[in-house]
């Protein structure tokens, strides 16, 4: 039995989950609502406060899909709960952001600025000029943003320049040595 899959999910007050024909499920809580299709294979229950997730057999393809659908499923109750966030910070002589509107304006020592748009349910803000937080709902999405504005112009291993995340710690190399 998988460790993880076996688990139930918690459901906490004020979050209501529900499983229509073909395993969508459907999660909705105070900051919003998510959707999403699993395999049919599984069979998905909903009994009080909780969601238990069972598979047919013990083939490596279920024993996969049975710990992944669970963990989807937990991550949904748990965005639509409390949210997800990433924090991005931004080194460098001139690197900075500025926020207007949707767009995020980000100044990395390219000769122009980059522009990048919110996609839906994501929101990002700007705390002073060398920091970035995106929030959103779906822990997928937050991710991806996040992973996108951090490829605009990532860490470099020398002076320790460009956008990384609040956690990473970059490994710095030692640069040429003069004679």
């Amino acid at each position: 039995m998988s460790r993880i899959g076996k688990m139930p999910v918690n459901v906490p007050a004020g979050v209501t989950v529900t499983v229509a024909d073909g395993n969508v499920v459907t999660v909705k809580g105070a900051l919003g609502t998510l959707t999403r299709e699993f395999a049919k294979e599984l069979t998905i229950d909903v009994q009080a406060a909780q969601v238990v997730v069972t598979r047919p057999d013990d083939t490596n393809k279920m024993k996969a899909l049975h710990g992944l659908t669970r963990t989807l499923i937990n991550n949904m109750v748990i965005g639509v709960s409390t949210g997800y966030q990433k924090t991005l910070e931004i080194n460098g002589v001139g690197y900075r952001a500025a926020k207007a509107g949707k767009v995020l304006t980000l100044n990395l020592g390219y000769s122009h600025p980059v522009e990048m748009t919110d996609p839906e349910g994501i929101e990002t803000v700007c705390d002073g000029q060398n920091k970035i937080i995106v929030k959103g709902i779906s822990k997928e999405k937050v991710g991806q943003y996040a992973a996108e504005i951090r490829g605009k112009r990532g860490p470099e291993p020398y002076k320790g320049k460009g956008i990384k995340y609040d956690y990473e710690v970059i490994r710095r190399k030692v640069g040429k040595t003069g004679k």
